[in-house]
């Protein structure tokens, strides 16, 4: 029988305490039962006696059925001088109907005298007190040892006499918390090695990810016997964040061979991280490990080739285990490889030995020598091939256009008013719109010239505007790139413009990301 690692996410808590992550009540709901689905073992939905959000989330959830999951309540010990049976934290916890209680008590002296103000060994007892009166009660009860690491450090034998009183009272995990998130790997595996030999019972590991040791701390901890891992998808949580559970998981299950979640729902780990990104209304991070858009991506030619040969020449797993896909990207470091990948990709017919994919080639690096940048403008890149192989298709003709910027008095907003003079269909099209700004009126007018011809683009919308200056040395005369992000409810893209002139800039960015709207409307009816 394969040893089996049990996961226990706190991202509905130790998350929240990430700077700008919040959920609502529902959001919470929403995340516990797509965790579970997920496979995680254990969901910390949250400190029921700290907060009215959390309590109404424990009250909730007793109206949904986990199917895998057993949900956690948090909570600290009994109060200092107080009796267990009538803290509040106590009843809290018993009154949320999780299955599972956590409670956190101190494992550092220096926090027993500074922070709770009392008695090292009133602490110890708090805890034991604490475990001895919820284990009756509930499934199963764990002690996170706040402050492990650091008490050990500082006082080892009171460390370890705050896991014993755990065992004591009945824990059914000890869970050794690196709270400040600065401890090292070699120090944690020796301090995990004395832990073993001191207690019987059960470890998990939680660690904080302060000194970018959260995930190889976990994986150490691991390899050390531990048997619970806990951590937050996406590493959201205070500071630096917790360890990041969408990194564990893949690597215990896939260069670990350790069971853990089940292998058949590896696939959907980049669609449970975004889900998570959304809710917590975060942009997903691009180069994260295994989920990230750039975790497959490849841009050096040489690599590229190399791919095409044998994935495994630069992929260290198979993109699809964890729900990804491979891509290439184009840029001035790119051969012939690169191209004729995209082109494929946009079904394009290219073969390596024809002059077309050299000249695309070299239309590509001098656009990017003069500042082009394709990596997020694929949409560009692929009426760049249209184009440089004689295959584009105009869809309209630029006349003229012009924009007008006015400020009436420093009490009021400037406002923009845009001119467009288009050919379409051999008919010249002539009109004005205002915006809230230079690129915005010119992208009301040129839908109003073109929406008549064209319905479908009253779908188009505009995601994103991010400029960039190239040549920071020549102040308000340094050439400009503008990226555009588009969408038309179907999927989205990238078109990119580069010029001196800023409004220059954004209108072939905005040409770009109205044709290919256009372009592949005509694909679909085909």
């Amino acid at each position: 029988m394969r040893r089996v690692i049990r996961i226990y996410d706190t991202t509905l808590r130790d998350g929240t305490q990430g700077e700008g992550v919040s959920f609502s009540m529902e959001d919470k709901v929403r995340l516990a039962t797509r965790l579970d689905a997920f496979g995680i073992h254990y969901i910390e939905g949250g400190w029921p006696g700290s907060n009215p959000k959390d309590l109404r989330f424990f009250r909730r959830m007793q109206d949904v059925t986990l199917k895998h999951a057993k949900l956690a309540a948090f909570s600290m010990t009994r109060r200092a001088g107080g009796v267990t049976e009538s803290d509040p934290n106590m009843q809290a916890i018993i009154d949320s109907g999780a299955p599972v209680a956590t409670i956190v008590g101190k494992a550092w002296d220096f926090h027993v005298t500074q922070a709770l103000e009392t008695t090292r060994d009133e602490n110890v007892a708090m805890i034991r007190d604490s475990i001895a009166y919820l284990r009756p009660k509930m499934d199963e009860v764990l002690f996170d040892a706040e402050h492990f690491f650091d008490g050990f450090r500082a006082n080892r034998e009171y460390a370890l006499a705050t896991l014993k009183a755990a065992a004591e009272g009945g824990a059914h995990w000890l869970v050794l918390c690196d709270t400040n998130g600065g401890t090292l790997p070699p120090d944690l595996v020796a301090i995990i090695q004395v832990v073993k030999r001191t207690v019987q019972t059960p470890l998990g590991i939680h660690v904080h990810n302060d000194a970018e040791c959260a995930v190889a701390n976990s994986l150490a901890a691991v390899t050390e016997g531990v048997d619970q891992v806990q951590g937050t998808i996406n590493g959201y949580g205070e500071r630096c964040g917790n360890a990041n559970l969408v990194s564990i998981i893949p690597t215990l299950a896939l260069k670990m061979g350790l069971d853990c979640i089940p292998v058949a729902h590896l696939g959907e780990l980049r669609d449970l991280s975004r889900f998570v990104s959304e809710l917590a209304n975060r942009k997903p991070w691009a180069s994260q490990p295994y989920v990230g858009d750039s975790a497959f991506a490849h841009k050096g030619g040489m690599h590229v080739s190399a791919v095409q040969k044998h994935p495994h020449t630069y992929e260290h797993v198979e993109p699809e285990s964890v729900g990804n896909h491979r891509r290439v990207l184009v840029s001035e470091l790119a051969g012939k490889s690169n191209v004729l990948w995209k082109a494929r990709e946009y079904g394009i017919d290219l073969d390596r030995d024809t002059p077309d994919s050299r000249r695309i080639l070299d239309r590509l690096k001098a656009l990017e020598d003069e500042g082009f940048q394709f990596e997020g403008a694929e949409a560009s890149f692929e009426l760049l091939m249209e184009r440089a192989l004689g295959r584009h298709k105009p869809y309209f003709e630029l006349d003229a256009y012009r924009v007008i910027v006015e400020e009436q008095s420093a009490a009021e907003e400037p406002v923009a008013e845009a001119t467009v003079r288009v050919k379409v269909k051999g008919i010249l099209e002539h009109t004005a719109a205002a915006g809230n700004g230079p690129v915005n009126a010119l992208d009301h007018a040129l839908r109003k010239a073109l929406e008549e011809f064209y319905p479908n683009l009253r779908e188009l919308k505009l995601l994103d505007y991010k400029v960039r200056i190239l040549d920071e040395s020549k102040g308000t005369a340094a050439k400009t790139r503008v990226l555009i992000t588009s969408g038309d409810g179907r999927e989205t893209w990238g078109t990119v413009g580069v010029a001196d002139n800023i409004i220059e800039a954004s209108w072939q960015a905005l040409v770009d990301s109205v044709e290919f709207k256009l372009r592949a409307d005509e694909r679909r009816r085909v």
